[in-house]
């Protein structure tokens, strides 16, 4: 009988309980070390410490605790064993070559790969080096190309012990990417503008800015102790939060604040959070004021039976994030690669505060037709209200009534990306008033001379023309660093000739939208997807559905349901996509009708790119990196009563030294890289030519992979810091216009 105590790795050997195991690191660098460094007097207090096994975690048949991407890596670490075995043996996995030492010498030499742990007796000379006590392990481990790993143990072949899961990483990795407006960012100067454009009041507090935090176990009733600062609104893995810190799964998130505010006589004290990923918890004082299940919209409570009457109160928040089976967590990873980003834990959207009347407006929704009739719903009050419609400071119409009330615009300007008019709106009751906006406009769908249908805007037919977004930064992650940086992105795309954006598996600060609205930015809006899928067939015919569970599902459709109800005013928003590919995508027939029904006003794309059944109003292919469309695998008029588009296309990438998340191997873009710049911009103006062929064909949209680069992605038009721009947007512009 024998116990290992291993530096990196222990097991659970023989009798020695999993639970019970100590798991340490091992030492390991990426540099060619100096001779001798396999011996046990060498000196490796200098190497790096972590955890195994290491290597990529796509690898098939590896743990994986420490990324490791570079062509070569040597690893030691001590292993002390109470006696020798009968059988002693190497457990291990490798990929690819691999020299192995045990006390000074070697025991094993290995080439090429495996696909799953192998063991491996120790004969000879190799069994006799094991020695009773403490045992140096080394090893030596090149790679050359495709997946890569290393994970090592020493063993009783007679027992060989189950593998204990990978490490979590305790902080995501560290960029030094930076945008110039999250190197401007202070407590005092962050996210300062009124974060709901569409139901404005004229009193505010904004919370945001440095917050006391805590993480601990999530049995945990309270912190005893508060760890530092963090600063709100950026995600706890956010450079920008001050923190960069992992939330596992077994751990809870806190945040502490003081606010100063008592409630008036007759007055409700409301608190509003943004976005907060994933399941929120909220106290004032020691007064539980509600909970949030759901990572992407915004929601509020009202907090004002919880507040001190001398003004003097504290908030504290709980959250926990555990990116499991069925969460709606869009491109966040719990391991970063390939499509695959950073997690994003907490909170990541504005925290604000408003004292209202008790009879108050708690939601608008506007809808409008192109005649210049606007409807506007009015939720929480039912009481008289009155809403005048202004252009330029002018009034142009009035109405009063109650719930529903409408106005009609004589000779409306209609909005459209060209001319994107908005009318101010006042909307007044005895007790409150808020400021809003319409954007006057219909979208449809018609049949061209061919018979393909296209899109429709205010009756006349419009080319969608956009890219995929996926909203990141390297400073924020899914903050924006500021309002400025978050235009930056809009400006550039309409200056370079698109007139459409893909926001993909994410939903914006309310303001980005606003925005949109103002400068004439048509948006396909994704539902944050997550949760298992089916096989993915594209548009081949005989889809199958994942199967998800009630509850799973039921949280599906209420997340849907809060991002339409948070967007669905804004004219800027043409169409929902509910499922992106067949991520996550199950019940797709209800899921459309349930959306088509919810927003007649709009289209719907119920699954860009992903297994087509018959609903809704548009079939979507993604290709890559050329723009394609089977229009074969349409037969019998399959596809005829459809919008046909290339949801997703391109991909072309381009690394810019200087300006990469990460300078590893890993980055990556569609077709291969180019060997330089002007290639780049060939294969951008080939698959533009493409797409211009396929809309003559019967294709009513494209959109373009991607706005920006994204960590391991190097496919966009800029940088991922935004620092620099791969193709000027004269240029764009000028190419584009092929498509209109």
């Amino acid at each position: 009988m024998f116990k290992i105590v291993f530096t990196l790795l222990s097991f659970g050997l023989l009798n020695l309980a999993l639970a019970d195991i100590d798991d340490p690191p091992w030492r390991y660098t990426h540099r060619q070390p100096a001779d001798d460094w396999e011996k046990s007097q060498f000196d490796d207090r200098t190497w790096e410490k972590g955890h195994g096994g290491f290597g990529t975690r796509m690898t098939p048949g590896i743990r994986v605790s420490t990324e490791w991407t570079t062509s070569k890596i040597w690893l030691r670490r001590t292993v002390t064993m109470t006696e020798v075995p009968e059988t002693p043996a190497l457990y291990l996995f490798h990929d690819e070559d691999t020299e192995i030492f045990l006390n000074g010498k070697p025991v094993a030499a290995l080439k090429g790969y495996v696909t799953e742990y192998k063991v491996i007796p120790l004969e000879g000379e190799a069994k006799a080096a094991v020695l009773s006590g403490d045992n140096l392990l080394a090893v030596h481990c090149r790679q050359t190309t495709g997946g890569q790993g290393i994970d090592v143990h020493l063993i009783d072949a007679n027992n060989v012990p189950k593998l204990p899961k990978p490490k979590q990483a305790e902080h995501p990795f560290k960029s030094d990417l930076i945008t110039e407006w999250g190197a401007k960012v202070t407590a005092a100067n962050v996210w300062q503008e009124y974060p709901r454009p569409q139901m404005v009041r004229d009193h505010w507090i904004n919370l945001n800015g440095h917050w006391d935090y805590a993480i601990t176990p999530q049995d945990t009733s309270r912190p005893e102790e508060w760890e530092g600062k963090i600063l709100v609104p950026f995600g706890l893995e956010s450079k920008l939060s001050g923190v960069q810190r992992h939330l596992h799964d077994d751990k809870a998130l806190w945040y502490r604040r003081a606010l100063t505010i008592s409630p008036s006589t007759g007055k409700r004290v409301l608190l509003n959070f943004e976005a907060v990923d994933y399941h929120t918890d909220v106290w004032v004082n020691d007064t539980k004021v509600g909970s949030h299940t759901g990572g992407s919209t915004p929601f509020q409570m009202d907090v004002t039976d919880a507040l001190k009457a001398d003004g003097n109160n504290t908030l504290i928040v709980r959250v926990e994030d555990n990116l499991d089976t069925y969460q709606l967590r869009g491109k966040q990873h719990e391991y970063p690669h390939g499509i695959w980003y950073t997690q994003v834990s907490g909170i990541w959207g504005s925290v604000w505060m408003e004292e209202v009347a008790s009879d108050h407006i708690q939601h608008l929704t506007i809808q409008s037709k192109r005649d210049g009739t606007v409807a506007i719903q009015i939720e929480g009050t039912e009481a008289e209200a009155s809403v005048t419609a202004s252009l330029n400071g002018e009034p142009v119409a009035t109405a009063a009534g109650a719930g529903m009330i409408t106005l009609k615009i004589a000779e409306p300007k209609l909005w459209s990306p060209d001319t994107p008019t908005l009318y101010d709106l006042t909307i007044e009751t005895a007790e409150d008033t808020v400021k809003s906006y319409v954007g006057i406009r219909e979208v449809g769908r018609t049949k061209d001379a061919e018979g393909h249908y296209r899109f429709t805007l205010n009756g006349e037919t419009i080319f969608h023309w956009g890219t995929l977004d996926q909203g990141w930064w390297p400073d924020g992650l899914l903050t924006p660093p500021s309002e400025e940086a978050m235009r930056w992105d809009v400006d550039y795309l309409k200056a370079a000739g698109f007139n459409m954006i893909r926001k993909h598996i994410k939903v914006e600060p309310r303001r980005y939208y606003a925005y949109c609205d103002r400068i004439g930015m048509l948006v396909w809006q994704d539902q944050v997807s997550g949760g298992p899928g089916s096989p993915w067939i594209h548009l081949g015919q005989n889809p199958q559905d994942a199967t998800w569970p009630a509850e799973p599902h039921a949280q599906y459709m209420l997340e849907l349901e809060r991002m339409i109800t948070t967007l669905e005013s804004h004219p800027s928003i043409v169409v929902w996509v509910p499922f992106n590919e067949a991520w996550g995508q199950h019940q797709t027939v209800e899921v459309g009708e349930w959306t088509v029904k919810r927003d007649p006003s709009r289209l719907v794309n119920v699954a860009s790119g992903g297994n087509f059944w018959p609903v809704g109003h548009i079939v979507d292919r993604h290709a890559y990196p050329e723009p394609d469309f089977p229009f074969h695998e349409g037969p019998n008029g399959r596809f005829d009563p459809f919008i046909k588009v290339v949801g997703e296309f391109g991909g072309h990438g381009l690394p810019v030294d200087g300006h990469l998340w990460d300078d590893s191997p890993k980055n990556w873009g569609y077709g291969g890289l180019p060997k330089d710049a002007d290639e780049y911009q060939e294969r951008y103006q080939k698959s533009i030519h493409r797409l211009a062929e396929l809309k003559q064909q019967g294709i009513a949209g494209g959109v373009y992979t991607q706005t920006t680069d994204v960590e391991g992605e190097i496919n966009g038009l800029v940088t991922y810091d935004r620092k620099q721009i791969k193709i000027p947007a004269k240029e764009l512009k000028a190419l584009h216009q092929l498509l209109y």
